[in-house]
């Protein structure tokens, strides 16, 4: 079993930054990348980001590019934790953010984190 545990979300005002934090525990699973996703009210999820396990390549949605940026612990077992840090916040980046892992051997993100709110006031 894999658990995604995200924190680290909370209301800033439009240009703050805030840092999410995802815990992967898993002592059977290995991952082939943690991806963060988000979801407005009344709108799909979107990619945000996210970060190959081998190399640590890191990918990013356009609207967040040069603003977000995805890092990670040295890996370790059983626990490996990814961050997620928004700067230059903006109102529309208001949304549930979601980390997910995609398992080896999985053709997409198979474990998802509950998720944590995120909200930019103007």
């Amino acid at each position: 079993q894999l658990q995604l545990v995200e924190s680290g979300g909370g209301e800033v005002q439009a240009g703050g930054s805030l840092r999410l934090s995802c815990v992967a525990s898993s002592r059977t699973i290995s991952y082939y990348a943690i991806g963060w996703f988000r979801q407005a009210p009344g709108k799909d999820r979107e990619f945000v980001g996210s970060i190959r396990w081998s190399g640590g390549s890191t990918y990013y949605a356009d609207s967040v590019k040069g603003r977000f940026t995805i890092s990670r612990d040295i890996p370790r077992i059983p626990k490996n934790t990814v961050y997620l840090q928004m700067n230059s916040l903006k109102p529309e980046d208001t949304a549930v953010y979601s980390c997910a892992a995609q398992s080896i051997g999985a053709d997409d993100y198979n474990y998802w984190g509950q998720g944590t709110q995120v909200t930019v006031s103007s």
